[in-house]
C-alpha cells in the first residue's frame, strides 16, 4: 500500500505564492508517475501537472504553465507544486495522485489514469 499526504495549502491573495507538498510512504518502488489535480466547487476534478518519477519528465495544464512548477525528490519520496502568480480561479482542493504507469499528456490528464490519491489540501486565492 502507498499512502499520499498533501500539505501546504492555505489562503493567499491574488499574485501570491504557495508551495504544496505530497509525501509518499509505503511500497513506493512501483510508482512511475505522480501528479496534481484540483477540484473547485461544482466542477469536475481537473489535471494540473504530472512528473515521471524516474526521468523527471513534466507536463502541465495550459492555464498553469509558466506559473506552477512540479518537482520531486526521489530520496525523500516527496513531490512539490510551487504555485506563483496565483489567481482567484486557482481556488480549489488540490489532490496529489500516483500511478504505476506513465503515459502521454492526454492519458495523464485523466484522473482515472491514477490509482492512488491523497486526501486533498484547500487552496484559496482571494481577489
Amino acid at each position: 500500500q502507498v499512502q499520499l499526504v498533501e500539505s501546504g495549502g492555505g489562503l493567499v491573495q491574488a499574485g501570491g505564492s504557495l508551495r504544496l507538498s505530497c509525501a509518499a510512504s509505503g511500497r513506493t518502488l512501483s510508482i512511475y508517475g505522480r501528479g496534481w489535480f484540483r477540484q473547485a466547487p461544482g466542477k469536475e476534478r481537473e489535471f494540473v501537472a504530472a512528473i515521471s518519477w524516474i526521468g523527471g519528465t513534466t507536463y502541465y495544464e495550459n492555464s498553469v504553465k509558466g506559473r506552477f512548477t512540479i518537482s520531486r525528490d526521489n530520496a525523500k519520496n516527496t513531490m512539490w507544486l510551487q504555485m506563483n502568480s496565483l489567481k482567484p480561479e486557482d481556488t480549489a482542493i488540490y489532490y496529489c495522485a500516483a500511478t504505476h504507469n506513465w503515459g502521454t499528456l492526454g492519458e495523464l490528464s485523466r484522473a482515472t489514469f491514477f490509482e492512488l490519491w491523497g486526501q486533498g489540501t484547500q487552496v484559496t486565492v482571494s481577489s
